[in-house]
């Protein structure tokens, strides 16, 4: 063996411990900061809060498990929205138990009583209109709009080339666009 070897194993093996330690402290406020928006995203991709709060906890369980170097909190974040993201295709080779209709009573938490019926009307439209999208497209819509993810770190979570996500991002908008008029000018002549 000689000293370059050894030192080599030094650096192997400072790697290895620091693939992933996060002590009880660092790993709270690292959740604090990280499973509202994971939650929603996964809330968003099942459309079950049951299923969505289980997919939570496996995503975390699976993220400290995992023996990644993982150099900064942007790289963290990517890596466990691309764990959350595979659990969720996983989930969708299995048979889903059915879901609860939005129209149906209790199925929409209310925020507070100072949400109008028009709001509700709104959000019952949009969640029905995200639920007719694909997965993909649901994913980039709620990682771009609602969590403010660039598209690197979208094309990251997603497991597209980066260059690609501006034109499938503009797509998925367009037929959200689509689902939207189509349920709303529905929605207006039956009310006629």
């Amino acid at each position: 063996m000689t000293l370059s070897h050894i030192d080599g194993l030094v650096e192997d093996a400072r790697t290895r411990d620091l693939a992933f330690t996060m002590d009880e402290d660092l790993f709270r406020v690292f959740y604090e900061r990280t499973s509202r928006g994971l939650a929603g995203y996964l809330m968003r991709l099942c459309g079950d809060r049951q299923q969505a709060a289980d997919l939570l906890q496996e995503t975390y369980y699976r993220f400290l498990r995992a023996e990644a170097v993982l150099e900064n909190d942007a790289h963290r974040r990517n890596y466990l929205y691309r764990i959350a993201t595979n659990l969720v295709r996983d989930q969708r080779r299995r048979p889903a138990p059915p879901q609860v209709p939005l129209d149906e009573p209790g199925a929409v938490e209310l925020a507070g009583d100072t949400r109008s019926a028009e709001r509700l009307a709104q959000r019952h439209d949009l969640d029905a209109a995200m639920s007719t999208l694909r997965p993909r497209d649901r994913a980039m819509l709620w990682l771009a709009y609602a969590h403010g993810s660039t598209h690197d770190e979208i094309a990251g979570v997603i497991g597209v080339k980066t260059g690609s996500v501006k034109l499938m991002l503009f797509r998925a908008r367009q037929r959200l666009a689509e689902r939207l008029r189509r349920r709303t000018g529905a929605a207006t002549e039956a009310s006629r």
